[in-house]
């Protein structure tokens, strides 16, 4: 065995099994925004514009289009076709609408866009959904969910192969917010909290607390959003949310970040490359827990898809096990994940860590296709303070959505949308 063989053997010991089913099960298993079902599925991206850094929510009147995307790993050509669902403030399937209220067109179309990698160690081939299409288009505002089935399923009773989700809204309620260190629990420590008002525009908002439904959240981290909020200031023309306990956050830390261009030599965040049949492996560079804040210029999980090559990333980027190491002793508060928004920011088995006694580390080996990513360690009780620290300088990113459903609609109109970092 040849040193470099010794070295990855070494690295593999202990989580082999894992490295295993990083291979053969999908990432981008998630609660809100993305699930994949097919093992062979891998990489879903959801794009606004083109722009895989922009949030999966179209404004309205901009007449913006969302692209799906993912690989299915393979050169075999496979009939998907797409069925797409208007959901309500909670993403349950509207039930009070027609597909003919929230769809010109037909449903459950054929997917035509489709090409095999190429000149690709691992074989796959690229799918994508673009919608609006010559074929349908969305009419209302609100929560949509589109599902991915092969031709011959029935998509009321078989399981999807997979399923995306993005927003469209109005820009009639308008939404002023703040965020700030100095909290209602602590002052410029390890929380941050979000003050918001919401003014009402045209709406004709008669009882707030049941015509309105506002979300905030973290990152776009849709396990972190806040839901059932009561305005502590009622006016004629809007609310306000101050003091709110409930839009305290924990800050956590900066994301950290790595990027695979080459598989033949390192970039940021990669400490080795290496061949091991039958993949390409990186090894980033060890963490450790942080004391102190540490600035870092990250995009908040947020992953890009690329290569050096700068051709067509979406066919011929390779696929490359990551090797991520946490040095540090074994932590009470649970497993730790690696989490982003390419993992779906959820705790996905794929993802979580083994401890290495030996070493003195936390360990992960993950299948992931050429590009820049950020990353966070987390617990499974969603948490960072352990793993990374939680600082109230980090610079997060916070979404507000603000839905209305007057008395007499069938549906939830999303009426107001805001980013703030």
């Amino acid at each position: 065995m040849t040193p470099m063989s010794d070295w990855l053997s070494d690295m593999l010991k202990g989580c082999r099994w894992r490295l295993l089913l990083a291979i053969l099960w999908p990432l981008a298993v998630c609660g809100q925004q993305q699930r994949i079902f097919d093992e062979n599925v891998h990489t879903l991206q959801v794009m606004v514009e083109g722009d895989p850094t922009l949030p999966p929510m179209l404004d309205r009147r901009k007449g913006q289009h969302v692209e799906l995307s993912w690989d299915e790993m393979s050169h075999n050509y496979h009939r998907y076709i797409y069925h797409i669902e208007h959901c309500d403030a909670d993403w349950n399937v509207s039930d009070g609408v027609f597909e003919s209220d929230y769809l010109r067109g037909l449903n459950d179309q054929l997917i035509e866009d489709y090409e095999n990698s190429f000149n690709t160690t691992q074989l796959y081939t690229h799918y994508r959904l673009r919608l609006p299409n010559p074929q349908v288009s969305m009419l209302l505002s609100g929560n949509y969910r589109v599902r991915i089935f092969h031709e011959d399923d029935d998509v009321k009773e078989d399981t999807p192969v997979l399923e995306a989700q993005f927003c469209i809204y109005e820009s009639v309620a308008s939404v002023a917010t703040q965020v700030s260190g100095n909290t209602d629990i602590d002052f410029n420590r390890s929380h941050q909290q979000v003050t918001l008002s919401v003014g009402y525009g045209n709406l004709h908002v008669v009882d707030p607390l049941r015509e309105l439904k506002v979300v905030v959240m973290q990152n776009r981290r849709w396990e972190s959003r806040v839901t059932g909020l009561v305005p502590n200031i009622r006016k004629t023309n809007g609310i306000e949310f101050t003091h709110d306990k409930q839009l305290i956050f924990p800050a956590g830390s900066e994301y950290h970040r790595f990027e695979i261009l080459d598989v033949h030599r390192t970039a940021m965040g990669v400490d080795r490359m290496d061949w091991f049949e039958p993949y390409y492996h990186a090894t980033l560079f060890p963490e450790v827990p942080h004391r102190n804040y540490e600035f870092i210029e990250d995009q908040n999980g947020v992953y890009v898809l690329r290569s050096a090559d700068d051709e067509d990333d979406a066919t011929t980027a390779e696929y490359v096990v990551t090797h991520f190491i946490l040095q540090s002793p074994r932590l009470p508060g649970g497993d730790v994940y690696v989490c982003g928004e390419w993992t779906g920011e959820e705790f996905s088995p794929v993802c979580r860590m083994e401890y290495n006694e030996e070493a003195g580390e936390y360990e992960a080996a993950i299948l992931l296709k050429q590009g820049y990513y950020g990353y966070q360690f987390r617990q499974e009780d969603g948490t960072t303070a352990r793993t990374m620290g939680d600082f109230y300088e980090t610079e997060n990113e916070y979404q507000v959505l603000v839905y209305f459903r007057e008395p007499g609609s069938r549906y939830d109109r999303l009426v107001g949308y805001s980013r703030v970092h």
